[in-house]
């Protein structure tokens, strides 16, 4: 809110200033009021009128290849952020998992009971027990390690990946609403017009009163004044997704830095995390005798 209120242009707005001051309790029904009388950006944009001025002369042609071209980049995306989220959660319960085993070697190696006769003089468990306490302190080193990986991965990845994703959907959403609410409109109108003059032709071949043939006419003109109407919505409306698809193409490069951090994450991590595993490594050899199974460093 703080972002929006100090905004320099959208804290001008109605909308914004009725939500912030208005004290009633129904502020929904308050904003739709402020919403209708306002109007829609047809009504409001300087160059509304003149967007097919603006507008290649294949626009539908590019606004189909354009359309389907985004639709696939955005399943794909979706996929990605899919996987990506997985991966950071990887992480994290990959470092929940080792700071357990840490705790768990601490609890061994915490344990005081006293070994029975049988086993004291044949068994280094007693030996083994101390070393194993001080081993769990490099578990969660490593567990804070895989933590911080899982993080970097949540804001570097997928939270771009987010943002990303919310434009190409926004951009979907455009396409849906100017398919379902212009187009379909302008479809129908143009329905409705036939329709009127097919009822004129007929009243031409059949005598009818004149007041019904006037009014007829005069309906006509009024349906293709809607459809003029219509038709300048239709173009503006083309225009405002010819403009997002650019801007869908200037976000395209985000792509490669995405990709990057999620590179330079999973280098970071392995590189700290293998640090940590090759200094525990010479430590486990107090729990083997003369090395007896410890294998040496590659």
């Amino acid at each position: 809110l703080n972002l929006v209120a100090r905004h320099p242009f959208f804290s001008e707005d109605e909308l914004v200033k009725t939500f912030l001051t208005f004290s009633g309790s129904d502020v929904q029904t308050k904003l739709r009021d402020i919403y209708k009388k306002t109007g829609d950006e047809f009504m409001t944009n300087r160059i509304a009128t003149l967007a097919k001025e603006y507008l290649p002369s294949d626009i539908q042609a590019q606004f189909s290849t354009s359309r389907e071209l985004i639709r696939n980049i955005h399943n794909s995306f979706n996929k990605l952020r899919d996987r990506a989220e997985k991966m950071a959660e990887r992480s994290k319960e990959n470092a929940t998992d080792l700071l357990m085993f840490g705790r768990e070697l601490s609890t061994l190696g915490s344990d005081s009971s006293s070994l029975p006769s049988l086993a004291s003089s044949q068994s280094t468990w007693g030996t083994l027990r101390q070393s194993l306490k001080s081993l769990s302190v490099e578990f969660a080193v490593l567990s804070d390690k895989a933590a911080q990986q899982g993080r970097r991965e949540e804001d570097d990845v997928v939270e771009k990946l987010n943002v990303f994703l919310d434009l190409l959907q926004s951009y979907r959403d455009l396409c849906e609403r100017h398919e379902k609410g212009v187009l379909h409109e302008h479809q129908r109108a143009l329905h409705k017009y036939g329709m009127m003059k097919r009822q004129m032709m007929s009243a031409s071949v059949q005598p009818k009163e004149q007041a019904s043939v006037e009014q007829l006419e005069s309906r006509i003109v009024q349906q293709e004044n809607a459809i003029q109407t219509m038709e300048l919505r239709n173009y503006f409306s083309l225009f405002c997704l010819h403009q997002e698809t650019q801007l869908i193409f200037i976000y395209l490069p985000i792509t490669s830095h995405i990709l990057g951090a999620f590179v330079n994450s999973q280098v970071q991590g392995h590189r700290e995390m293998g640090e940590v595993w090759n200094d525990l490594q010479p430590k486990l050899g107090c729990l083997f005798g003369a090395n007896n199974g410890l294998k040496p460093p590659i």
